[in-house]
This record gives structure tokens, C-alpha cells and sequence, in this order.
């Protein structure tokens, strides 16, 4: 394609040199443009490669995990929750006498949890929004596990291939983060 832009404009130069008395001047000007067209050319073709790979990248780490939130280990469910209160979150489900609260504001959402498990966990819930509501698609979370594993990604306890529903895992990033994923469907 290049080539045939390149000889098309190449031709109604030269056809435009045999016109004007000054042949070479015209040669000249042919030169430069058809150099200029040479460079636009060639920086189309590397802006359409660069767009195909952000593409690629995209679709290659496109892992749904699904709602995320933090879940926060509280030594005091009541204090933890009327100081979220006044950061403006509210409560979205949980149960105090189950010494667990999940709180949201806007997009953000978090769980508090008193006596559960020592530190503070990232948790992703695939099948479910950021408000706790079933997704009309979601990715199981026995093949996020296997997506995982693939990358070589320790999970811990595996769940069974074979079974179907809610399952849970727990990884740990590099840094000793734990990494709660949740499926509750």
C-alpha cells in the first residue's frame, strides 16, 4: 500500500515536472515532499502498531476478579464504624453481634471485621459489582485460580476443579499482602 501511494504521488510530480520549464527545480520539490510523505507514512504505521499492542496488552491482563474492597481487622467494631461514619461511609451489609460490618462510600467500599483474622486483606469477589450485587457475567473463580496458577501464582489451598459455586482463596503478593478472592454464587 505505501508503495503504491508513493508511486502514484511520484507520478503526478513527475508529470507536473514535464509541464514546467524548470525541470529540476520541479525534481527537487518532488524529492522533499515525497520524503516528507515517506516520514508521515512511516509514523501512521508505528501510531497503528502502538494501538495494536496496548490492545493486546489489555486483552492479555484482562483477569475479572470482580467487587474489590479492603477488609480491615478492627479491635473495635463499634469505634471503627462511627469513625468510617464520619469519613462519610455507611453501612452496606454485615451484622454487629457477627462482629462484622461492610461500609461504602461511592465506589469504595470496606469491610470491617473484629476477632476474623490477623491483618488486613485485599478482597475481590468475582460475580459480584463493588455494591454487593450479582453481576450478569463473571469470570468462576476456579478459573481465575488456574489463570493464577498458570502464571505461576502460589494460591494455597486449591479448590477442586470439579465443583461449582461458591469457593474462596488466599494468595500473598510480594510484599506479604494477603489477597482474599471471594465468590459467594
Amino acid at each position: 500500500m505505501k508503495k503504491i501511494l508513493l508511486f502514484s504521488v511520484f507520478t503526478a510530480l513527475l508529470f507536473g515536472c514535464n509541464m514546467n520549464p524548470s525541470k529540476e527545480e520541479r525534481i527537487q520539490k518532488l524529492e522533499t515532499e515525497l520524503q516528507k510523505s515517506l516520514k508521515k507514512i512511516n509514523e501512521l504505521e508505528k501510531n497503528i502498531e502502538l494501538k495494536q499492542t496496548n490492545k493486546t496488552i489489555k486483552r492479555e491482563n484482562n483477569i475479572d476478579l470482580g467487587g474489590f474492597s479492603v477488609s480491615l481487622n478492627v479491635k473495635n467494631l463499634n469505634v471503627s464504624k462511627e469513625f468510617y461514619e464520619n469519613l462519610g461511609f455507611v453501612q452496606l451489609g454485615g451484622d454487629l453481634a457477627k462482629n462484622y460490618l461492610i461500609m461504602k462510600n461511592k465506589n469504595s467500599v470496606i469491610g470491617l471485621f473484629q476477632g476474623m483474622f490477623d491483618g488486613n486483606i485485599l478482597t475481590f469477589n468475582p460475580g459480584w459489582d463493588e455494591n454487593g450485587k450479582e453481576t450478569d457475567t463473571f469470570v468462576d473463580i476456579r478459573k481465575i485460580q488456574q489463570e493464577l496458577k498458570s502464571k505461576g501464582i502460589n494460591i494455597g489451598t486449591e479448590i477442586k476443579k470439579d465443583t461449582s459455586g461458591p469457593a474462596s482463596f488466599m494468595t500473598t503478593d510480594p510484599d506479604g499482602n494477603v489477597i482474599l478472592i471471594d465468590q459467594h454464587r
